[in-house]
């Protein structure tokens, strides 16, 4: 009789579809697990950008403000080192004196020892004169070709680069010239020519000019070239052939047709550097009147209104047209709304080797 054969429910079939099965459970459990863990952020390049240019500027302002600390700090140090100098050199002159005086006093026949101190005290005397006159900076650079008339003392030292065989004057004619605010400014370009002529902010300008020219030295040669939209040369002749400092008709000629403009439209810097190209010699010393930042290019603006990181590339295409070996001395008055005018000058100032200046209200 054959052996009943005994059926086993886990056969070696059965178990292996289990493990499959088991196996598919395990893996759509990690897909979808691995799915609830997708972030929504997203990450934009250009913010990405944006923030490395930020903080490189802010690393290259950090390190222009720890220069300008150093240059103070060694400024400060030779201030005090000539002051100590001076209290030196009085002190020595009271020693010689009270020893002269009891030279006199004693009526010895000491005549040699006498003229020695003599002697000396003279020269310390002009030494002490000298250091004073370093320390006050008193003194101005070549004879004035023109008196200026005002209130009180106005030879203020400015640090102004005033020589030059030719000095080339750019005068911003914009309509930002009339007034330090915005408000003031549209509210007077809608007034009469006389008005407009007459504010206080333009008179400034044109007295600034008349004062560079005043302490031009006789035997250098300028030219005062006006801009707004385009750049124009002021004053008698061909309009970019220099004149000469000591002929009092060309510089009378020329102040009087500055006095009869009116500021007016909007401010390209590219212009004004541009015209350096059509003198007939290059200059060899540029004063920078302006009150701000250009608001027009050499193409057209897409709108009436300009950004300050608009007005920022416009200074920086004007400074592709720029001889930056000539120094640019920079006078920059007030306005409103133009935060980057002041770092911007002063940087162009010192990348050409001239001065920064921000007056006060009464000067010139």
């Amino acid at each position: 009789m054959a052996r009943r054969r005994t059926t086993n429910v886990f056969s070696l079939t059965f178990l292996d579809i289990m493990s499959c099965g088991f196996g598919a459970v395990i893996l759509i459990y990690i897909v979808i697990n691995h799915g609830t863990e997708v972030t929504g952020v997203k990450w934009d390049p250009q913010l990405q950008a944006e923030a490395q240019r930020i903080e490189q500027e802010i690393e290259a302002e950090k390190i222009n403000q720890v220069e300008l600390r150093n240059a103070l700090a060694l400024v400060d140090e030779q201030v005090e080192t000539t002051q100590a100098a001076i209290e030196e050199k009085l002190q020595l002159i009271e020693r010689l004196r009270q020893a002269l005086e009891e030279l006199t006093e004693q009526a010895t026949t000491q005549t040699e020892a006498r003229s020695s101190l003599e002697a000396a005290l003279i020269e310390l005397e002009v030494e002490i004169k000298d250091l004073e006159t370093a320390v006050a900076a008193s003194e101005q650079a070549g004879a004035a070709l023109r008196e200026i008339e005002g209130q009180g003392d106005r030879q203020y030292l400015t640090g102004l680069r005033m020589g030059g065989r030719r000095v080339l004057i750019l005068l911003d004619q914009s309509a930002s010239m009339l007034d330090e605010t915005i408000v003031n400014v549209i509210r007077l370009r809608n007034l009469s020519e006389s008005t407009r002529k007459s504010s206080p902010k333009w008179q400034r300008s044109l007295r600034t000019v008349e004062w560079i020219t005043a302490n031009m030295a006789p035997s250098s040669q300028f030219r005062i070239v006006t801009f707004n939209t385009e750049a124009k040369s002021v004053g008698p002749g061909d309009a970019w052939r220099w004149l000469e400092a000591k002929d009092e008709t060309s510089l009378d000629e020329s102040l009087a047709a500055l006095a009869n403009l009116v500021p007016s439209g909007g401010s390209n810097l590219s212009g004004a550097f541009e015209a350096i190209s059509k003198m007939e010699q290059a200059p060899d010393n540029i004063f920078l009147l302006t009150d701000g930042l250009p608001t027009q290019g050499d193409r057209p603006a897409r709108g009436s209104n300009i950004d300050g990181q608009g007005r920022m590339r416009l200074f920086a295409e004007a400074l592709d047209k720029l001889p930056l070996s000539v120094p640019v001395n920079v006078i920059l008055l007030p306005m409103e709304g133009d935060p980057m005018a002041s770092p911007s000058f002063w940087r162009l100032a010192q990348m050409t080797g001239g001065a920064f200046l921000s007056p006060p209200e009464d000067w010139p």
